[in-house]
């Protein structure tokens, strides 16, 4: 059996890795991890959880409430008590429920935006965020373990559990709510309502901004909200080239601006009312700026490696602290458990800010972005035109370059360190970082960053430069690597 935690969690192809058999013995190991001695030193961000407490949640995907019924019940032949989400839910909204409930730990049965022949099983920390890479390594030994012993899971019959209180269904969003309430002035959004329209993608995120936003006298239009494990055969994967519904929706009137979050709601992305996509980058910098601007916070700026420097620049503006971590939310999670952080996000759309969980939450960031507009009373294109003449220009994009041979990992990045330009797109190398992949940072502040993948022949290629003409110089270089290498 191959079963590996990536940066968050186990995914797989429905019917071929990810069965139902295979489930039940990774649940075996997690319950088996969860007992350990171990597990409970580690990871419980100063909590002090009910070791036999644990929450399961699921998405809109195929089979995920028969899937997360099947950890309920290994879960409780275990001896834990499980709370089972009556429905589907945002992941970062069952993830509060694991700290709010004190549970030792949480299941999510989701493979977030990947394809929908693909699920998956993410596994939370008691302080409501991603377990820790040595939780995740314990449950891979335990996981091996048991497979060398010939092992089976432990199963008990669901109804039985239910009637001996060993599963307990419960709906995590009115704690989850009655949180984002402390987080989200509802009084500015109701002194300027706002139109718009919120693209759910057909996952897991479906209902709950427009259901938070009820009694604000918002107009909240949701498309793409009813159950289609499917997902109407795209990705949920909020980034434009998946959004053409959502850009159909604005341009027939239907609101002045879209909302979109993924599969399981961790990520956001955004549309203004001229249909053009508004990235993770551009919420992430209006959030920081409304944050220490209009709120007064303060604190630490985290990003990861690939995401925009224009939060670095007002993050220098403000004389706040600015930490570059590897990409995957999990790097930016340790440094909000550890210190103040003011805002923590990714490229991808996994953002979360003081007084939240250490997760990417789609739902949170949607509606900040609803209070920054209705605050500044002014369309969301201005709001990104403002931006971008105040800390920009700044033009990103990526790509996914396939090579024609395997090569190492570490071949590729010690490859691009040793022959590093001098210059791209007439701009000098100022800066080698080699912290996740290798990054050139130019001159004028424009930047490239190569990832080789360590399980495919894939270089990834993100560069942001300061014009369109750079962003094209700097993926042009990425491409060249990529042919010289093969």
């Amino acid at each position: 059996m191959t079963i590996h935690f990536g940066t968050d969690g186990w995914r797989a192809v429905i019917s071929d890795t990810f069965t139902f058999s295979n489930l039940r013995m990774l649940t075996q190991a997690i319950a088996d991890a969860l007992a350990s001695a171990d597990w409970g030193q580690v990871g419980n961000g100063g909590l002090t959880p009910d070791p036999r407490k644990v929450v399961v949640g699921f998405d809109t995907r195929f089979l995920s409430d028969r899937y997360a019924g099947e950890v309920a019940r290994v879960l409780a032949a275990n001896g834990f008590t499980v709370l089972l989400t009556q429905a589907d839910a945002p992941t970062p909204a069952i993830s509060y429920a694991v700290k709010y409930h004190r549970a030792i730990a949480g299941v999510v049965i989701t493979a977030s935006h990947n394809a929908p022949r693909y699920n998956g099983v993410k596994l939370k920390a008691a302080y409501g965020g991603s377990a820790l890479p040595e939780q995740c390594k314990r449950v891979e030994i335990y996981l091996n373990d048991n497979e060398e012993r010939a092992r089976g899971p432990n199963l008990m019959d669901f109804d039985v559990a239910r009637e001996q209180g060993l599963i307990q269904k419960f709906n995590p969003l009115p704690a989850y709510f009655d949180h984002l309430r402390t987080l989200i002035n509802t009084d500015i959004i109701a002194d300027n309502p706002q139109r718009f329209v919120v693209d759910s993608m057909y996952g897991s995120g479906r209902g709950v901004i427009k259901a938070f936003l009820q009694g604000t006298g918002c107009e909240v239009t949701e498309i793409r909200g009813e159950m289609n494990p499917g997902f109407g055969n795209v990705h949920p994967e909020p980034i434009a080239k998946y959004l053409g519904a959502l850009a159909g929706a604005i341009s027939t009137g239907m609101g002045n601006f879209g909302l979109a979050t993924d599969g399981d709601a961790d990520r956001i992305g955004a549309m203004d009312e001229r249909g053009h996509f508004v990235d993770p980058h551009k919420i992430m910098a209006l959030a920081l700026r409304y944050l220490v601007e209009q709120r007064g916070w303060s604190g630490a700026v985290v990003r990861t490696v690939s995401t925009t420097r224009m939060v670095d620049r007002l993050a220098k503006r403000y004389g706040l602290k600015l930490y570059e971590t590897p990409v995957g939310f999990n790097h930016i999670a340790d440094y909000m458990l550890s210190e103040d952080v003011l805002i923590g996000g990714e490229e991808s759309g996994g953002i979360s800010f003081k007084g939240h969980i250490p997760e990417g939450d789609g739902p949170i960031m949607g509606l900040l972005l609803v209070e920054i507009i209705a605050a500044a009373r002014k369309p969301l294109s201005v709001l990104v035109e403002e931006l971008l003449a105040d800390v920009g220009p700044a033009f990103y994009e990526r790509s996914d370059l396939r090579l024609k041979r395997p090569v190492s990992k570490e071949t590729m990045t010690r490859y691009l360190t040793d022959h590093a330009p001098a210059e791209i797109g007439g701009q000098k190398v100022v800066e080698i970082g080699r912290q996740d992949g290798v990054k050139y940072l130019l001159k004028d502040d424009s930047w490239l960053l190569i990832r080789p993948s360590g399980t495919e022949p894939v270089l990834r290629v993100y560069a942001e430069g300061r014009s369109q003409e750079m962003v094209r110089a700097l993926l042009a270089y990425g491409e060249s690597v990529a042919a010289s290498v093969t």
